[in-house]
């Protein structure tokens, strides 16, 4: 039988390349759970044994029952009646299957049925359920929603609504986005009212557009509980449940994911109960919501992504023209194999994310907990330099680091999945225009991932930042460090890591020009793109080089291919950022009209 986790061993060698002995002492500390839970670790090596597990069983589940439903689900879509939304019956028969195999709490913990797991095993799991059916990603696998009820509710409310998440009995959505405020969320109208301040009651009156799962039953919403405060610090988060005060006014039709429905709200003084702290609706809890979604949705663009390549490179290797299969033409196998460099680099980016949201999480919760940041247990120091294993310090460089690499993981599998997905159209040629393949499906459905949860553009905003501080530019020399040391003495892979290394000044000098027009801000927007994608390249080759230096012959050659095109984007747009061309600021209306 067909398994989207054996299929792809990239997916295990991202996984197997982080510190997974450090990762369940972190989740597991000393394992005392194994007492209470039947199937909670014993050891280190049975939790990874229970990794690997439950991929091999959502790679089944996603194989071979969600994905021969995706084509109908795609075809007929949801319905809506008189305010209520009707799950398409393949949608809510996988929701079923995932609830049955225990796959809807991944990262909980078990105390409210969940699975505790990593964050890079659920990134995983994302990615498979997005290979089978992106629309079927957009429900169970926003677990993240869950995460931050746990993070931020009382215990309450996380006994009251984390066991019904957990078990599939309900599905939960992110409220965020308005009419008049979409990427704007510091516009946010919808108003909070407080009922009781001391229970934390409030009613929500307002709408809410362009809600990703809106029917779920529970919402967290984000509010303005502060009438008389503009901008973020007027804003608060609430969690309301499906029923009394809330409406489904109609489900968009969309381009793709039409399995997931995508609705608006109206709140008609709809009970809410707070979640974090008032006025910190989206500096701190909607921040926390952002991490975990962009790495959710970086994971949904590379199932889209994995789907289309191979689609494309199975046509190709069959499709005869010319007296040979395409696949051996220069101009196709060129795209063939730029699809799959694209692909591992983004799932390098990803994965190797979503371990320091991993981290960054466990140094939080512990903060949390005993009023200060406290250091990695033993096996995962080895792998930090001495001085980042003061606590302190090394919650705020998580902190600051997540805050880079979440947006830059975010911005490049989007973009990738989209030009993936358009290339194996391409390499279909007309057959990939119809709907006899799939391809086109998966075009449609990429489209959605650079606009959703902050648009390509905000994750610009979102890394420029940390780009500028210097932030990457210290990871990326940690990792190269790391490259250099390597796993096999005196292997190729070091004179990658050398090439690596020369592109750093470039980046030195295109920061340097843009610090030179530190007043000029339409100046610091307009190059900001070009910065964050110096960054981007100079990253991804860094991880890759990092691959290779475990001695597999076919990561040193993607890395070297990635490289050897990486290096002339990055010279060239450093030299654009020193240029400082201002035509586009002083012209853009002339050339606009």
């Amino acid at each position: 039988m067909a398994n989207f986790y054996s299929d792809n061993p990239d997916i295990r060698f991202c996984i197997d390349a982080l510190d997974m002995d450090g990762v369940a002492l972190l989740r597991e500390g000393d394992f005392a759970e194994a007492a209470q839970y039947e199937h909670a670790p014993r050891n280190t090596a049975e939790a990874k044994e229970q990794y690997e597990e439950i991929l091999e069983l959502a790679g089944d589940i996603t194989a071979n029952f969600v994905a021969p439903r995706a084509k109908q689900v795609d075809l007929e879509g949801n319905q809506y009646r008189d305010g209520e939304v009707i799950l398409h019956p393949h949608i809510r028969a996988s929701i079923e299957r995932f609830a049955e195999a225990d796959l809807m709490g991944l990262s909980l913990p078990r105390q409210y049925g969940g699975l505790n797991l990593p964050q890079a095993v659920k990134t995983a799991v994302i990615e498979m359920v997005a290979r089978a059916d992106a629309a079927l990603m957009n429900i169970v696998g926003l677990q993240d929603i869950a995460e931050t009820i746990e993070e931020f509710g009382d215990e309450a409310l996380k006994c009251e609504t984390l066991p019904q998440l957990c078990s599939g009995a309900h599905t939960a959505a992110m409220v965020l986005t308005e009419p008049d405020a979409g990427s704007d969320l510091q516009s946010v109208r919808l108003r909070a009212e407080p009922v009781d301040e001391a229970l934390g009651l409030w009613r929500l009156s307002g709408t809410k557009r362009f809600i990703t799962n809106g029917c779920g039953d529970i919402l967290l919403v984000l509010s303005r509980s502060e009438p008389k405060t503009a901008g973020a610090r007027g804003l608060s988060v609430f969690l309301v449940k499906k029923g009394q005060g809330v409406r489904i006014r109609r489900i968009e039709e969309k381009l793709g994911i039409h399995g997931s429905p995508t609705c608006e709200i109206q709140f008609n003084e709809a009970p809410g109960r707070l979640v974090g702290q008032r006025k910190r609706g989206l500096t701190e809890v909607g921040m926390a919501i952002m991490n975990g979604a962009r790495v959710a949705i970086a994971a949904q663009a590379l199932g889209i992504a994995e789907a289309a390549a191979r689609t494309a490179t199975s046509y190709a290797k069959a499709r005869v023209q010319f007296g040979r299969a395409i696949s051996e033409i220069p101009a196709v196998y060129e795209m063939l194999a730029q699809m799959r460099i694209r692909i591992e680099a983004a799932r390098a980016l990803t994965y190797h994310t979503a371990d320091v949201v991993e981290r960054l999480k466990w140094q939080e919760r512990h903060a949390a907990s005993v009023g200060q940041a406290v250091s990695l247990p033993a096996s995962s120091q080895a792998r930090q330099p001495a001085p980042q294993r003061a606590s302190r310090e090394e919650l705020k460089r998580l902190t600051r680091l997540a805050a880079v690499l979440t947006p830059l993981a975010k911005l490049y599998a989007t973009e990738m999945a989209n030009g993936v997905a358009s290339d194996a159209v391409q390499v279909l040629g007309g057959s990939g225009y119809m709907k006899d393949y799939p391809v086109e499906r998966h075009f449609r459905d990429a489209r959605i991932t650079n606009i959703y949860e902050g648009t390509t553009q905000l994750q610009v905003v979102g890394a420029i930042g940390g780009i500028r501080t210097g932030v990457l530019r210290a990871h990326i020399d940690t990792l190269l460090a790391q490259a250099s040391v390597g796993r096999v003495a005196n292997s190729p892979h070091s004179g990658l890591a050398g090439k690596v290394a020369a592109l750093l000044p470039e980046m030195d000098k295109a920061l340097a020009a843009a610090d030179s027009h530190e007043k000029d801000a339409d100046f610091n927007d307009l190059y900001a793109r070009w910065l964050v994608n110096i960054g981007l390249d100079i990253l991804l080759a860094a991880l890759l080089v990092l691959q290779a230096a475990t001695g597999n012959e076919r990561k040193r050659i993607l890395a070297e291919a990635f490289l050897s095109e990486a290096q002339h984007r990055v010279r060239a747009a450093a030299e654009h950022v020193q240029a400082g061309s201002s035509v586009l600021i002083t012209g853009h209306r002339a050339i606009i009209g």
